[in-house]
């Protein structure tokens, strides 16, 4: 999982996407932000996350690719599903949608997005499931909404995964989201959850779907990872994500923020089955040192290994 809003230049994704291919990584998942979240880096660009997705596309063979997660505010979910099709029809059917609400408000404002309140943002992306799945359906669709409308709309190409892409909903397993969820997504991801707090998240998943007559989704979530080889290179790692982050190699070691796993190799391997003892279906582990493919090395070739 790449913070693509933090200066990632199109060679760098190359090297990214063929690092994930050579060292066994099944996925790469990129977020979709236009610039830097935290305002003291507005050199960091962001190339878009669709465009860079459809680029990869064509030139991967076995990785599969996503957003973690697309923000509804920020395309037509016409023009969505269009750009989720065609990365579909150029990969063979490696795509994977994530879509949220979106949450950044100054992000927003200065690109001229519309930025609703919560409650108005999740009418929104309510919306924009619906029109996905209508969309991607066979035959004619019209829609009528609050904030959309479609009429007689049969769009083509049809994806090539049917009946649709693989969708997963990014949030925090609220009553709402959960429910969406429920009646929308094939998985569900929530950013950076301390160990004791998933089986509770799960949970919540699972009972709306109980509700929604369906069986459980996937419960999966984003992971801040720093791993070494060994106690020398953990450190020499955590300083170049402490110094992507304007923190302190000492600091990151000694008492990682939540929901990050800050370890060797081996200590890894064990904190993510815990994880995955707890209920997680699947982890995106975030790389903030977006050039370090020696990761990628021991990401793909060490830890997933020790995890079989």
């Amino acid at each position: 999982m790449i913070e693509g809003q933090e200066g990632v230049t199109w060679p760098q994704w190359r090297a990214l996407a063929a690092a994930c291919e050579e060292h066994g990584i099944p996925s790469l998942f990129r977020s979709d932000h236009y610039q830097n979240l935290d305002g003291e880096h507005p050199e960091r660009g962001a190339l878009d996350a669709w465009g860079t997705t459809n680029a990869l596309a064509a030139l991967t063979t076995t990785l599969r690719l996503g957003t973690l997660v697309s923000p509804a505010s920020f395309r037509h979910p016409s023009v969505l599903a269009k750009l989720v099709v065609t990365a579909d029809h150029v990969s063979g059917g490696r795509i994977d949608l994530g879509i949220g609400a979106g949450w950044h408000q100054r992000e927003h404002e200065a690109y001229g997005f519309p930025f609703a309140p919560t409650r108005t943002r999740m009418d929104v992306l309510e919306e924009q499931l619906q029109v996905l799945m209508g969309t991607w359906s066979d035959g004619s669709f019209s829609f009528e909404g609050e904030h959309y409308v479609l009429r007689d709309l049969d769009a083509r190409p049809k994806p090539i995964q049917r009946p649709h892409p693989p969708l997963l909903m990014g949030g925090s397993a609220g009553p709402r989201s959960a429910a969406m969820a429920a009646r929308f997504a094939d998985e569900y991801n929530t950013p950076f959850p301390a160990l004791e707090d998933v089986p509770r998240l799960r949970g919540a998943i699972g009972d709306a779907c109980e509700r929604a007559g369906r069986d459980p989704i996937p419960f999966s979530a984003m992971i801040g990872t720093v791993i070494g080889a060994d106690a020398a290179d953990l450190e020499d790692r955590a300083r170049r994500v402490a110094e992507r982050i304007g923190s302190s190699a000492d600091a990151l070691l000694r008492e990682p923020p939540n929901g990050w796993v800050v370890a060797t190799v081996e200590q890894a391997a064990e904190q993510f089955a815990a994880y995955r003892d707890a209920g997680l279906h699947r982890v995106m582990c975030q790389m903030l040192v977006h050039d370090d493919l020696d990761a990628v090395t021991l990401i793909g070739e060490v830890l997933a290994p020790a995890l079989r």
